[in-house]
């Protein structure tokens, strides 16, 4: 895979200074017009070592506006990020739509380091990969433009490059015991690199191999590739608006509606085979929340000693008592050790990335409790319904939200979800209550009425988030919800039971 970047490739001084003004000016034109683009260019840097990968991110924050960049270099994971799934931080630091992302020692990194310290197998490097290339598909479905550089040296310009780093007293310091410890195994890096590679380089996300001896042939290939990049991405954008408004134009009062589709869709759904008839009487209740509420706080000082992780997500219904429940479970726990976070209609910070990122973002230390007060479910119920995510963003959401929990899994997250459940008639009741009551009449507004009115729709979304969101390791707990004594102890059980069987596991 290599040989084609050891051909010893140079551009002279006169046909760099030739091609560098023009490559500079339409690099700052693409930057111009990615400002009010829909989707952030993500470029991704790795290599040997002395191949060139950060002159590089420096040269390109000299040739475009540094301002509208963000340059991230990730070296081992402190303590804070170690808490966390491993792809938390990238996450983090994913440019906003209309910037330019420039990522050093990235994703790649570790896996490919591991592998070539024979700390993990071939088949660990395998399931690396995958999930790399899931990420990355995830990002460029939403409209990145994901470009991949990796800088190569052959072992001998290896070998020369740091040695001629080594005695420059101003470039000594890049050079430590560690890349010629690493510059020994070069032959296992290659070979992990290029499995990597193999698996990883896709249509949306590709590899470009770039011989890294020579400044000017790697500046040049590197500014050439991410402008043609942009480019084409502008071209495909205005190409896909025009087809868009041709359709929009010949279909007008032509195709059935999704909301006449929906209704067409008939039988029972997963929501209507509860028994909403279930009950605790309040004498019963105050034993019992007592002793849930006991259970729930010894297990917290349990997990918060352990450093294992919880996650509580709550939909369900306006008026179901997602509010209630969740003061009963706060009213237990160390609030010093846990978090309530309220999801509304996404900020402009958060409308500028990809809808997951406001979420991967508030995700809690080790041992801490994390309450979303709805979810990354919103894409697939509110967002979906509302005609907010278009139907291939809500349907591909599915895969993506499930991706999402297995790494809160894989990393040792308890990840209870709970949607609460009530009937039309309850529901209406409440609402009829909240509007004679001044404490609650704040949380009545135009929208609960509306919603209301597509209670079907929302019934039929549901009933697909459950049959495909709802898996062994991250099921859907459906609480029914009229009695709110009855939801109050189902959802404090519930969370004990998962809490106690991830505790009662080794690791």
């Amino acid at each position: 895979m290599f040989e084609a970047a050891e051909l010893g490739r140079t551009v002279s001084k006169e046909e760099y200074r030739s091609e560098v003004a023009g490559l500079r000016w339409q690099l700052l034109d693409a930057q111009r017009q990615l400002r009010t683009a829909p989707f952030p260019l993500i470029v991704v840097f790795g290599g040997v070592d002395g191949a060139g990968k950060s002159e590089t991110v420096q040269l390109l924050n000299e040739w475009m506006d540094p301002r509208w960049i963000v340059t991230r270099a990730f070296d081992e994971p402190s303590e804070e990020e170690s808490e966390r799934p491993p792809h938390w931080r990238f996450w983090r630091d994913l440019p906003a739509r209309g910037q330019i992302g420039l990522f050093l020692s990235s994703w790649y990194s570790a896996p490919i380091l591991e592998r070539v310290h024979r700390r993990t197998g071939s088949a660990e490097l395998d399931a690396a990969a995958r999930r790399i290339s899931t990420f990355e598909r995830v990002l460029a479905d939403d409209g990145a433009v994901i470009l991949k550089f990796w800088m190569h040296l052959s072992k001998s310009a290896q070998k020369r490059r740091l040695t001629e780093l080594e005695a420059d007293p101003l470039t000594r310091w890049r050079v430590a015991k560690r890349q010629w410890k690493d510059w020994k195994l070069y032959e296992r890096f290659t070979a992990a690199a290029e499995r990597m590679i193999s698996q990883t380089s896709t249509a949306s996300a590709p590899w470009v191999i770039v011989e890294g001896a020579d400044e000017r042939y790697r500046s040049l290939v590197v500014g050439t590739t991410i402008r043609d990049a942009l480019y084409k991405a502008f071209a495909a954008l205005e190409e896909s608006q025009s087809a868009r408004n041709s359709l929009e134009t010949s279909t007008v009062g032509g195709a059935p509606s999704a909301r006449t589709l929906t209704r067409r869709k008939r039988g029972p759904t997963v929501l209507a085979r509860l028994d909403m008839s279930r009950t605790i009487p309040d004498g019963k209740f105050d034993r019992l929340l007592e002793k849930w509420q006991g259970r729930l706080n010894r297990l917290q000082r349990e997990a918060l000693r352990r450093r294992v992780s919880t996650i509580l997500v709550f939909e369900g219904w306006d008026a179901a008592g997602k509010g209630g429940a969740i003061r009963r479970v706060t009213s237990a726990l160390d609030l010093r050790e846990c978090r309530v976070i309220p999801f509304a209609a996404p900020t402009d910070e958060e409308r500028a990335h990809h809808y997951l990122w406001r979420f991967w973002r508030h995700l809690g230390r080790a041992g801490r409790v994390t309450i979303y007060d709805r979810s990354w479910y919103g894409r697939v119920l509110v967002e979906r319904i509302e005609g907010f995510a278009a139907e291939p963003e809500w349907r591909r959401a599915f895969a993506e939200i499930t991706e999402f929990e297995e790494q809160l899994i894989d990393h040792g997250i308890v990840l209870v979800k709970f949607w609460l459940h009530i009937t039309p008639a309850e529901q209406l009741k409440r609402f009829e209550e909240r509007a004679k009551s001044p404490y609650k009449s704040w949380k009545l507004g135009d929208d609960d009425w509306r919603n209301r009115e597509k209670w079907e729709e929302y019934e039929r979304a549901v009933d697909e988030m459950v049959a495909r969101t709802s898996t062994r390791r991250a099921p859907w707990t459906l609480v029914p919800s009229n009695d709110k004594n009855f939801a109050r102890i189902e959802i404090l059980r519930t969370a004990c039971k998962a809490l106690d069987d991830r505790l009662r596991r080794k690791g």
